[in-house]
Parts: C-alpha cells; sequence; structure tokens
C-alpha cells in the first residue's frame, strides 16, 4: 500500500531592484525578506519568529539515491549564511540562488497545497511592500512568480513527495517521466518564444511552458546545471529506512489555482499507482527531454510522441491513459494514500480539464496559465498588429507574472478560486493541522525566543543551563493538531512540553 502523499512546494522568484544601475539579486533578496521579518517581529504580530534560522545539521543535498555523494554539491553560502528563517505557519522563507524563495510547510493534499501556495504569495507582496518602504521613492523591489528571466536563466518551482523507500527507483523514474513530460497540456504557464541554445526561435512564438527549454537529462541530481527530469537527490527529511522524498524540478511556478491543484493533485495520485504497481509497464517515452520540448512546442496539442516499443502517442493520449488508471485505482484502491476526498476531487477535474483542452482551450482561461496567458497574448498583439518577435510581447509575458496587486495581469484576469481568500490571509500565520508542520508552527508562536534552529524532522530547544535538546520530528504524519493540539494548549513552558515529551 503506498505510504500517504504528504507534499509541498518550493518556488523561487524573480526580483528586480528598479532604479539602480548596478542591482544586486542577493542584496534585493535579502532585503526583501528581512524587511518582512522586521515587520512581523514581535511574538504573536505574525509568522515572524525572526531569529529562528534554519538548522542544516541533517541536510545532505549531495546524497544521491544511484549510492554515491557529490561532495561538491553541499548546500551553498548563499544559502546557508545570509536570511534562512522559519515561518509561524511552518513554512521556510530564504534566499537561495540570488532569489527570494519559500517553501510551503507539508501539506497532505493538493487543495491544502494551493492553499499555502497562495498564503506565500501574500507573503511576498507583503515582503515587497515592506522592503519599499526602506528604498528612496525613486526606487522599488519587484517580485514575479515565474520560471525565465528571459536572458537564458531559468529559475525553479519545486514539488516534492513522500514515498516508500522499498518502491524500486527505476519504476518510478519510467511512469514519473511519462506523466512529467505530458502533463504540461494543464500544468504550464505559458512562455512567449524559446529559450533554447541553437534554436531558431522564430519558429517557437509561444510554448506551454518556462521550463522545457533548460532540461538536458533524463536522470541526475544537479538542479541549476544539466538539470535532469528526474531528480536523483535522496534527502528524505523522514525516517530513511522508510520513506524517501521524490524532489520535483520539472515543473513551472503557477498562478492558477486550477492548474496548481491539478499538478500537485495528479502526480501524487500516479506516484501512488507507482507504489502500488499498478500501471502498465509497457508505457514510456523513447526520448524523454526532446519529447518533454516538443510538448511545450505544439499547441495543438497533437504531436505524436514515439514510445519505447515503437509505437506513438500524444500528450493528451498518455494523459488520458493516465487518468483512467487513476479513475480505476482509487475505485479498488480508495483515496487515502493520495489525498483523501480531495483525491476524487483531483480525478474529476483532471478529466474536465482534458476534456476542456480537447473540445475547446480558450474554455480554460483562468483555470490553465498557459491557455489563460496566450489570450492575453494573443489579443494584444493582434489589436496592435504586432510581429510575434515585437518585445511588447515578452513584457507582456513578464507581467502576467507581476505579483504587485495594480500591475498584475493575471490579477485582472478573474480566474477560478479554490481556496477562501480569508483562509489563505489565515494560512500565512497559521500551519496546516494535518501534518508535522503544525507542531513546528504552534511551538514559534508560543515560545519563538526558547527554539534555537528548526527544519523540517527537528526542533532546537533552549532549556537554559542544560544542553540544547533536539526534538526529532522523524514522521511526516504525526505532530499534527490531533496528535498534539492539546497537548500545546496546556502547556505553559518548554520545560513542560520536553518533560511530557519525553514522559
Amino acid at each position: 500500500m503506498a505510504v500517504p502523499k504528504t507534499l509541498g512546494i518550493e518556488t523561487e522568484y524573480g526580483i528586480v531592484h528598479r532604479g539602480v544601475d548596478d542591482p544586486n539579486p542577493i542584496s534585493a533578496s535579502s532585503l526583501l525578506i528581512n524587511a518582512y521579518l522586521s515587520r512581523r517581529a514581535d511574538p504573536g504580530g505574525g509568522p515572524g519568529a525572526p531569529r529562528v534560522g534554519w538548522d542544516f545539521v541533517d541536510e545532505s543535498p549531495a546524497v544521491d539515491v544511484r549510492g554515491f555523494t557529490l561532495l561538491d554539491a553541499m548546500a551553498p553560502e548563499i544559502e546557508t549564511h545570509l536570511v534562512n528563517a522559519v515561518l509561524t505557519n511552518g513554512a521556510r522563507y530564504y534566499v537561495d540562488h540570488a532569489h527570494p524563495e519559500l517553501s510551503t510547510p507539508e501539506c497532505a493534499d493538493a487543495l491544502s497545497v494551493v492553499l499555502q501556495d497562495r498564503a506565500a504569495e501574500m507573503i511576498l507582496i507583503e515582503s515587497m511592500e515592506a522592503a519599499n518602504e526602506f528604498l528612496p521613492e525613486d526606487q522599488e523591489l519587484v517580485v514575479y512568480k515565474n520560471n525565465s528571466d528571459g536572458k537564458g536563466n531559468s529559475y525553479g518551482c519545486h514539488e516534492n513527495y513522500l514515498m516508500d523507500r522499498s518502491t524500486p527507483f527505476g519504476r518510478i523514474v519510467q511512469h514519473a517521466t511519462t506523466h512529467f513530460v505530458t502533463r504540461q497540456v494543464f500544468t504550464g504557464a505559458g512562455k512567449v518564444g524559446c529559450e533554447l541554445p541553437h534554436r531558431d526561435r522564430s519558429h517557437i512564438e509561444f510554448q506551454l511552458t518556462q521550463r522545457a527549454d533548460f532540461f538536458e537529462e533524463e536522470v541526475g541530481l544537479e538542479t541549476t546545471l544539466k538539470r535532469p527530469i528526474i531528480n536523483t537527490r535522496d534527502e528524505p527529511h523522514a525516517d530513511p529506512l522508510r520513506y524517501r522524498r521524490l524532489h520535483v524540478i520539472v515543473g513551472d511556478a503557477n498562478l492558477c489555482e486550477v492548474a496548481t491543484f491539478l499538478k500537485l493533485g495528479t502526480t501524487a495520485i500516479v506516484l501512488g499507482m507507482v507504489e502500488d504497481d499498478v500501471l502498465d509497464s509497457t508505457v514510456a517515452v523513447a526520448d524523454p527531454v526532446r519529447a518533454l520540448q516538443a510538448v511545450s512546442w505544439d499547441l495543438t496539442l497533437s504531436e505524436p510522441l514515439v514510445l519505447t516499443d515503437g509505437r506513438t502517442a500524444t500528450a493528451m493520449d498518455l494523459q488520458w491513459e493516465l487518468l483512467e488508471s487513476a479513475q480505476k485505482y482509487l475505485l479498488d484502491r480508495g483515496p487515502e494514500s493520495v489525498g483523501g476526498p480531495i483525491a476524487e476531487q483531483v480525478v474529476e477535474r483532471w478529466e474536465q480539464v482534458l476534456s476542456g483542452l480537447e473540445r475547446d482551450p480558450t474554455s480554460l482561461i483562468g483555470q490553465v496559465d498557459w491557455v489563460t496567458k496566450r489570450h492575453l497574448v494573443d489579443g494584444f498583439r493582434d489589436r496592435h498588429a504586432l510581429s510575434a518577435d515585437d518585445l511588447r510581447l515578452a513584457a507582456l509575458d513578464l507581467q502576467y507574472h507581476d505579483l504587485r496587486p495594480g500591475r498584475s495581469l493575471f490579477a485582472r484576469m478573474g480566474a477560478e478560486v479554490l481556496v477562501d481568500p480569508g483562509d489563505v490571509r489565515r494560512a500565512t500565520n497559521h500551519p496546516p493541522t494535518d501534518t508535522r508542520a503544525y507542531f513546528r508552527g504552534r511551538c514559534l508562536t508560543l515560545w519563538p525566543e526558547r527554539i534555537v534552529a528548526a527544519n523540517w524532522d527537528s526542533m532546537v530547544f533552549d532549556v537554559g543551563g542544560e544542553a540544547l535538546r533536539r526534538v526529532p520530528m522523524m514522521e511526516p504524519s504525526r505532530g499534527t493538531e490531533e496528535h498534539v493540539g492539546t497537548l500545546l494548549d496546556t502547556c505553559g513552558s518548554v520545560e513542560e512540553l520536553l518533560e511530557r515529551l519525553s514522559g
């Protein structure tokens, strides 16, 4: 039986420091986050706990699932020595590779991820407001939720899924690759032009995704160079004997809530099916890297992909096949391990979106980002009689992702909303209640001055004259409100908490 799919998103945001001749994105990112933390510094005032930094003791990004370690893949200094804060909603907010990055807390289903992803956007918007208060009137920090600067540089929106350690990695590679190559039809954020080197860009006026141009390998450990479709980082942030974490780097940063919902929800179900070994072992894409790009460049959704057995199928064909398998899987096995009742909503929406793509993609404006952006781009180009390579189209593309409420083109589109805005505002302060993020977030709210550091699977408490006390959290499904809510409500001090936890 597949293990429960604890999941989450970590998003690197584009940042621009306007009004400066020689802007430094590292300094800009640090200012952005520090300004937010300063605004939220008072205990109980929000997701501040600004002096609680990230604990890197258990970090091992260089360990490869294939059985070796790359010593040059350790956590970069920019990440370990600059801003790296833990928020009271259980999230991590930090500078990474010259970008502000926010990792959502652990979530138990795709709808919870949508909620936390929206909360992350609100945190970034507030960060902009706070940072710009420190800048001269002729300067401004602007944040974009996108994946490319248009100059050949890409930054990621990574997903994470808890999986059973015993699942053969080769099986994961085969079926996850098929899904990642083809899910672009509803997860792509859309992009004007092409950034693949040595490619005649005049033939690609618009494509489904922002990231496909930047992938070079099928399987590998890297995340910034020679990007692989399947990442092999073996860092579970949980009991390593029972779990692995599939670190997914191939997706776009979505603004449409439906797209985010399907990105996480369909992948969780596919991985559950992989664990339970119910998928057709003969279905695999023959040349995944080329196929990834071919799907992204094909606005007709009809490009035939060569399979390993010589047959051909389109991305839509393969998605329909995965959907049919998912429907049968939920009927036979139940949805408990892949999101519970939310998984049933995922499958229902999955079918609706695939049908819409086949019938009329424009029916999905406000649900699928590439469809929504293409509608804007085509309308603007037609109104102004622009050529496909007009720079104003690229500027329009960027403005779609602008997080400033008054400038965001996406915000004007009236996109479908899946989560209540009031719940989103609450989620900027409060953690999910059904994962270990609850324990982390509540402790940071109650005793920020007594917490030295925290990470995904442990917290370090200062108990005065004694040695520091580390509390492990190796099981992502424990530390929930059901497990520890009463305990945290009734403990008057850190000392009492630790005593009762060890008792």
